[in-house]
């Protein structure tokens, strides 16, 4: 373990630790930041109205869109000048969120990272391959100062160029390797292509998150790299990665670093606590941050939590993998579907390739959802290694795979064959739906 005494700390004490920072958390917001100091005043709370950790649910909720309305820096705590670091949001949906670090902020992101890779299976003296975007984006910073603070030798190759990455792989020789789970099968496509087999390079554990994957897609990642497959959570209204991590002995749920983040699952209509093992929203109170604390921050994201002892030892909370967003829920015909049920679908079939995308269209009122996924290229030299989506074999492996995707989803979905590596290949976060209603042609980064 990277923190064994915090890691393993008995919940008794690690509560009383969470209670005396959320003090300090109220404390910090209610005197300098006017959009906390405003809700809660009107809620009529002070800082010394936090007696338990019960009084939690009293405080209000923080939205993206609360974010956005005080852009640039209306939610730092304090003044500009002390504030190291600036990361935000793509800001594709409108204004970007922006996030803000002082110095002992960065170390404590890079404390809780550093954490994460050892969770995951790293250790001192490995060479990480560190394959997540540079930039506002938080994934490649986090990762690098938790790699760096770990005492890993650490490679900051960013995302795409796969060529050239594969050969850093092949010449660096990295033992964890880390990125987005939908890039990091593409870059096994380049070693394939290159006539490398991805189960003979030297990674044995990779890190992947900043997109929805199921245990499909774990799976699929598994058996083409030969590796141990692991998620990790985070977002820069938090913090950026590390909030989170599965762990490399059970690899049965996130271990939260509790003794910063303090979690909740909400019923995301009523906004009440839900019981563990409930899916619902998840939230989280940061406990730590100076330069960007946030209340009960809505992430949008649907998981579960569970305090159950893990198999490693580590007594934190842990919260399930997540199953979908909330604003990534599409609603078919009265029927919600999340893209990574889709997924766990595609990836069952041998016949099919792992890349795949969902187009959204209407007709007349009604919203109609098309799976467009390429064929693998071994069911395509079985029949004939001629692409013809129109012969019996394919009509077969359509009909089959619109009934399973009618029983997992309970909903009908069109099937699109395309020619196996036809689809753009991801350079980071995938693009998983394509929405065509109302005339517009519009890629959505999933």
């Amino acid at each position: 373990m990277f923190q064994r005494d915090v890691e393993t700390c008995p919940r008794e004490k690690l509560e009383e630790l969470q209670l005396e920072r959320l003090r300090e958390t109220v404390e910090r917001v209610w005197h300098r930041v006017p959009f906390y100091r405003e809700k809660l005043d009107g809620l009529n709370l002070r800082p010394d109205s936090i007696r338990s950790l019960a009084d939690l649910e009293k405080l209000p909720f923080t939205r993206k869109s609360d974010l956005r309305d005080q852009y640039p820096f209306g939610f730092f705590a304090v003044n500009r000048e002390e504030v190291a670091r600036i990361h935000g949001s793509s800001g594709t949906r409108g204004k970007p969120t922006v996030v803000g670090y002082t110095k002992g902020d960065i170390d404590r992101w890079a404390e809780v990272c550093a954490r994460a890779i050892v969770i995951a299976g790293g250790r001192p003296g490995d060479v990480f391959h560190n394959a997540y975007g540079y930039g506002l984006f938080t994934g490649g910073l986090g990762m690098h100062y938790g790699a760096e603070r770990l005492g890993a030798t650490t490679v900051p190759v960013s995302g795409g160029n796969r060529s050239r990455q594969v050969m850093l792989i092949q010449d660096f020789q990295p033992r964890g390797i880390a990125g987005t789970p939908s890039f990091i099968l593409s870059l096994a496509e380049a070693m394939e292509e290159k006539g490398v087999d991805p189960k003979r390079s030297s990674v044995e554990y990779g890190i992947f998150g900043a997109e929805p994957w199921s245990e499909a897609m774990r799976r699929t990642l598994e058996e083409t790299w030969g590796i141990k497959a692991l998620d990790i959570y985070g977002l820069s209204e938090v913090v950026g990665p590390g909030v989170s991590m599965e762990c490399w002995e059970g690899k049965d749920g996130l271990h939260i670093a509790e003794d910063h983040f303090l979690p909740q699952v909400i019923d995301p209509e009523t906004g009440k606590m839900l019981p563990e093992g409930k899916y619902g929203e998840l939230v989280f109170t940061t406990l730590t941050k100076e330069a960007f604390p946030v209340l009960r921050y809505r992430t949008g994201d649907i998981a579960s939590l569970s305090r159950e002892p893990c198999c490693c030892g580590r007594t934190h909370a842990r919260m399930s993998r997540i199953k979908g967003r909330l604003d990534d829920m599409l609603i078919i015909r009265g029927v919600n579907v999340f893209p990574s049920e889709m997924e766990a679908v595609v990836l069952g079939l041998m016949e099919l390739s792992p890349h795949y995308r969902l187009v959204v269209t209407r007709e007349g009122s009604l919203d109609c959802l098309t799976l467009e996924v390429e064929v693998s290229q071994a069911f395509a030299a079985t029949v004939g290694g001629t692409f013809d989506p129109g012969t019996e074999h394919y009509g077969r492996l359509n009909s089959h795979l619109q009934s399973l995707l009618k029983d997992a989803l309970g909903v009908t979905t069109e099937v699109r064959f395309l020619e196996p590596r036809s689809l753009p290949r991801s350079e980071g976060k995938a693009a998983r739906v394509l929405d065509r209603r109302g005339g517009m042609s519009t890629g959505v980064n999933r």
